[in-house]
């Protein structure tokens, strides 16, 4: 045992470990602190959703056909707010299309993306286009009834993905879904096509649910 303490000491390998060991004590002292300061800000700040509106809806072309496909183009404007005065938000990636009783019955359509400063507003304005999409037989009776009966409730979807911005911190990537109640009338004014093409006009502005 004494030699082994001697030679520990003649090579100085005791004391190289003890320093490696202060050193990473620090270094994950370091790592805490910083973690800890991170979620005292995070705490204090308590980043709010952001809020979505569905502000008009327009079908400019409804038709159901006889085997149950539904070919559509709507053209929707919904307006994102981030009401938080300190947090800034990076959106990633959002896509939007409707949905008829929870079956999407258009094709996604991509958002433009970027950043949303404090108190912003951003509006976007996209088409959705569904060609031939083929509808559930209950489906296909439950939209051709409300056809006939000249009212339409549609969702409007948002999925993506975003991150938070606090100062020069930037958070990691959550998910986010938007649903949009959208209410259509059968537009009186505008007959409906040789094809049996309707056409619908929204009822009013709605606000949209958000989960992130």
């Amino acid at each position: 045992m004494s030699e082994k303490k001697d030679s520990c000491h003649i090579h100085g390998t005791c004391k190289r470990h003890k320093l490696y060991r202060r050193l990473f004590a620090a270094f994950l002292l370091l790592l805490i602190l910083v973690a800890l300061v991170i979620l005292i800000i995070w705490l204090v700040l308590r980043p709010t959703k952001p809020k979505y509106y569905l502000q008009d809806a327009s079908v400019a072309h409804l038709n159901l056909s006889y085997a149950g496909l539904l070919t559509s183009v709507i053209q929707v404007t919904i307006s994102s707010r981030n009401p938080n005065d300190r947090i800034g938000i990076y959106y990633d990636r959002l896509v939007t299309y409707a949905q008829y009783q929870g079956q999407q019955i258009t094709a996604s359509t991509l958002l433009p993306t970027g950043y949303q400063g404090h108190n912003d507003v951003t509006v976007w304005s996209p088409y959705l286009y569904g060609a031939a999409v083929p509808l559930a037989p209950y489906l296909a009776d439950a939209i051709s009834q409300d056809l006939h009966a000249g009212y339409l409730l549609l969702y409007v979807r948002v999925d993506g993905q975003l991150r938070w911005k606090v100062g020069t911190w930037t958070s990691g990537t959550y998910h986010i879904h938007v649903k949009c109640p959208a209410f259509l009338a059968l537009d009186s004014g505008k007959p409906k096509d040789g094809d049996g093409s309707y056409y619908f006009r929204f009822q009013q502005m709605s606000a949209c649910s958000v989960d992130v």
